[in-house]
C-alpha cells in the first residue's frame, strides 16, 4: 500500500514497526505446541472459566465501566486500596495510556536495553522519544538508567522480572532507581511476571507504590492467570495518576466476560499457587536439560527461558518447527543469537529437551 500524497499521520507514527506476536503454526507438522508467547499451559482456573461462561448470558449489556467488583477482588488479595487501581485491556493498554498521558513531543521514555517492545512502540505512538540504557549481563543496570535520565525524561519503564531475559534486580535496586527519578518523571514497574517470583517478600512493587507518589505498578491476567485471550490488566498507582488514567481510557475498555473471569481467577489463590509451583519445577528441569545439551540458558524468574544458540539460531528454530515446537527468535529484542522458550507442560518440556539434544548432536 502506498502513502497518500497529502494526508499524513502525526510525526513519528510511520517510524513504528508493528508489533509481531509469537508464531502459532509450523507448516508440515502433524501437531503443534506453541511456546512463543509465555502463555499458561495449564489454562485458567476452572472458577474463572465458569464465570466467563456465566457472563455470556449478559452479552447485550455494557460492562461495568468502573470495574468495581474486580478492583475490590484485587484489593482484597493484594492488600491494596481499590480506589488506587485502574483496569485495562491488558497491561499493554495501560502502558500505552501512560505514554499518551505523560509523554509527548520533546519528551523521553526510558527503559533498559532489552526491555519489552511495547515501551518503544507506545512512546513513538505518543510522539515521545524512546531511550534505552545498556544492561549488564542481560540484567537492568540501575546506574546506566540513572545516567540516561535527563530533564526530558517523563517515564522510566522497568520490567522486573524482565521479558525476554527473565532476569530481575533486587527491591533495594528498584528503590535506588526510584530515589534517582527526576522531579517530572514517573517510574513504571511492569510486574507482568511477578507472581512467578519465588523470593520471599517480593511484591512486584506494591510497597514502593504505596509509599511514593511517583511510582506505578502494572500487572496482567495473561500469564499466571491464563486469560491471555481476554486482554485484562491492572495498575496500582498514586491517586493523581489514577485520576489521569481514568480520564484518558475508554469508558468501557474491559469486557464483562473478562471482568468476571478476572475476578474469579484472582480469588482462586490455591490454583495460582499450583501454576507457580508447576512452572518452577519444569522451568528448572528444562534449564538443566538445555544446558546439558550444550546451550546457555539465562537464569529466569518468569515462565520462560532465554536460550543462547549463537550463529545457528535460525537453524535451531527451523529444527524445532519440524517437530511442531514453536518458540520465539529474539532478533527484534537485539538478541539475534537467542531463542525465548515458554515453559509448557511436562510433555512440551520433554519434547523441547529432546529436540535440542538432537540438534546439539547434529551440530
Amino acid at each position: 500500500m502506498t502513502a497518500h500524497p497529502t494526508i499524513f499521520p502525526r510525526p513519528g507514527v510511520l517510524d513504528i514497526a508493528p508489533y509481531v506476536g509469537g508464531e502459532s503454526g509450523a507448516p508440515g507438522a502433524n501437531r503443534v505446541t506453541k511456546l512463543s508467547s509465555n502463555e499458561n499451559p495449564l489454562g485458567p482456573s476452572p472458577k474463572a472459566y465458569d464465570a466467563y461462561v456465566a457472563a455470556a448470558k449478559c452479552l447485550a449489556l455494557y460492562p461495568d465501566g468502573g470495574h468495581l467488583a474486580l478492583r475490590q477482588a484485587i484489593g482484597e488479595v493484594h492488600g491494596v486500596a481499590p480506589e488506587r487501581i485502574v483496569c485495562g485491556a491488558g497491561s499493554d493498554e495501560l502502558i500505552a495510556l501512560l505514554c499518551k498521558a505523560y509523554a509527548g513531543a520533546g519528551d523521553e521514555v526510558l527503559y533498559s536495553q532489552h526491555g519489552f517492545l511495547m515501551y518503544k512502540l507506545s512512546a513513538l505512538a505518543g510522539g515521545a522519544t524512546p531511550v534505552t540504557a545498556p544492561e549488564r549481563d542481560l540484567t537492568a543496570d540501575v546506574d546506566a538508567l540513572i545516567e540516561a535520565m535527563t530533564p526530558r525524561t517523563k517515564l522510566v519503564f522497568l520490567a522486573n522480572p524482565n521479558n525476554p531475559t527473565g532476569t530481575m534486580i533486587s527491591d533495594a535496586e528498584v528503590e535506588r532507581l526510584a530515589d534517582a527519578l527526576p522531579l517530572q518523571a514517573l517510574l513504571v514497574l511492569d510486574a507482568a511476571y511477578a507472581e512467578y517470583v519465588r523470593q520471599p517478600g517480593h511484591d512486584g512493587g506494591i510497597g514502593l507504590v504505596r509509599s511514593r507518589d511517583n511510582v506505578v505498578m502494572t500487572r496482567t491476567f495473561s500469564k499466571i492467570y491464563g486469560l491471555a485471550s481476554q486482554r485484562l490488566g491492572w495498575a496500582y498507582a498514586p491517586d493523581h495518576v489514577i485520576d489521569v488514567l481514568n480520564r484518558v481510557r475508554g469508558p468501557f475498555n474491559v469486557t464483562a466476560p473478562a471482568l468476571a473471569a478476572g475476578e474469579a481467577a484472582i480469588r482462586d489463590v490455591a490454583y495460582v499457587e499450583h501454576c507457580v509451583v508447576t512452572n518452577e519445577v519444569w522451568r528448572d528441569w528444562l534449564t538443566k536439560e538445555i544446558r546439558a545439551a550444550g546451550f546457555g540458558v539465562t537464569p529466569s524468574h518468569g515462565n520462560f527461558i532465554l536460550v543462547e544458540i549463537g550463529a545457528r539460531t535460525p537453524e535451531a528454530d527451523a529444527y524445532l518447527k519440524t517437530r511442531g515446537l514453536i518458540v520465539r527468535r529474539m532478533d527484534g529484542y537485539g538478541l539475534p543469537g537467542h531463542l525465548r522458550i515458554s515453559i509448557g507442560d511436562e510433555e512440551a518440556c520433554r519434547a523441547v529437551a529432546n529436540a535440542l539434544h538432537g540438534f546439539g548432536v547434529a551440530i
